[in-house]
């Protein structure tokens, strides 16, 4: 099968923190130099290119002799503030040599949680791409709290390819690819060439973090790949010690595993709300209810709801759970918790007579609602 970087115009590719810093000891300098000058190249060909790069806090680490990733969230936090900058320079530098310049963009969640700022962050990275400047993201560590964390750059990378609509999602990592077991445990291992991101049987695959430094392990690609797959965009987990690695790809060589995107492309109002990673509460529902919303593309109403879990408000992001408690959709709700505790096994007909109005007749209406 022909590479997906071959015939995408705008690619994402993310590096990881083993590749970025040599695991650990520091920038790896020749590793950047490589990627500048393979990127540069991909531009010529007519592609945009946007970089997702972890290394911060690997490189503060280093910087500040410590040899163990920190639990603290504030020692995260002053690693990420010394390493980020040498992280910029880094790329920088290595980039101009080609005549490109880049733009250090720090990203939370919380900026693509508000439909505002993500918006803007859409439209930030486009002005910068139709400029001719290579965006290099990280996650802004330097102010983000565990509530909202990414957790990991493959996350980051997969939201990004989501959020500017790329058709190819590259993750260069220390392994080869996706293998049939962990290679490092089973010599029988094989790897997995070609794959329909999103199948379960991959998580089976998939071991846990793979190093002290890194965050994210393969499990962490094969759902990023899921996520990306939603906008359409087909993912390939490659080796980035690999020679030539990403004009290879661009030529159709086949490299590592290909995760080819099979869903339905959402819009961009469901896309964003697909991407939610933090939910502010979890309505339960019953049997009948759970198969109009996956099978019928119907709305949430009141009386198909089970139970309620946590707080929240009126235009809050809630997921939807199924009686085995497994999410099957998520969607702006019109009431708040104690509200929908309130009319919960309710008809429709009954809301106004229960909270003295109405907002609106569905708990969450189809148009902002999305199955996952």
């Amino acid at each position: 099968m022909t590479s997906a970087v071959a015939s995408a115009r705008r690619v994402v590719v993310k590096v990881g923190s083993s590749l970025v810093t040599n695991d650990g000891r520091g920038l790896d300098l020749d590793a950047i130099s490589r990627w500048a000058t393979q990127v540069a190249l991909l531009r010529r060909q007519g592609k945009q290119v946007v970089m997702v790069s972890s290394g911060a806090i690997a490189e503060g680490m280093q910087r500040l002799g410590w040899s163990k990733r920190p639990q603290q969230i504030h020692e995260l936090q002053a690693a990420a503030a010394v390493g980020q900058m040498g992280l910029a320079r880094a790329y920088e530098s290595h980039f101009a040599q080609h005549g490109v310049q880049t733009a250090q963009v720090l990203l939370t969640h919380a900026d693509l949680a508000d439909r505002p700022r993500y918006l803007n962050a859409r439209s930030t990275l486009f002005t910068l791409l139709d400029l001719g400047v290579v965006p290099v993201i990280n996650e802004n560590d330097t102010v983000v709290t565990d509530e909202i964390k990414f957790g990991d750059n493959d996350t980051l990378g997969a939201l990004v390819t989501n959020l500017v609509e790329a058709d190819a999602f590259v993750i260069l990592t220390d392994q080869a690819g996706l293998y049939s077991a962990d290679p490092r445990r089973d010599a029988a291992a094989t790897l997995i060439a070609n794959a329909t991101a999103g199948d379960p049987s991959l998580e089976a695959m998939a071991g846990g973090a793979g190093s002290a430094i890194a965050r994210g392990g393969m499990l962490t690609k094969i759902l990023a790949a899921k996520r990306a797959a939603r906008s359409g965009a087909h993912t390939v987990i490659a080796s980035g010690r690999e020679p030539d690695v990403l004009l290879r790809l661009a030529a159709g060589e086949p490299i590592g595993t290909q995760l080819t995107a099979a869903t339905e492309v959402l819009t961009a109002r469901k896309q964003w709300l697909a991407d939610h990673l933090l939910l502010k509460g979890r309505i339960l529902v019953d049997a009948g209810a759970a198969r109009a919303l996956a099978a019928g593309g119907k709305s949430l109403l009141p009386i198909g709801v089970v139970e309620v879990q946590g707080e929240f408000q009126r235009g809050d992001v809630v997921a939807c759970l199924d009686p085995q408690g497994r999410e099957i959709a998520r969607g702006l709700v019109n009431y708040s918790s104690g509200q929908t505790r309130q009319i919960a096994r309710r008809p429709t007909g009954e809301i106004e007579s229960v909270l003295g109005f109405i907002e609106e007749p569905e708990l969450i209406h189809r148009d902002n609602l999305v199955l996952t």
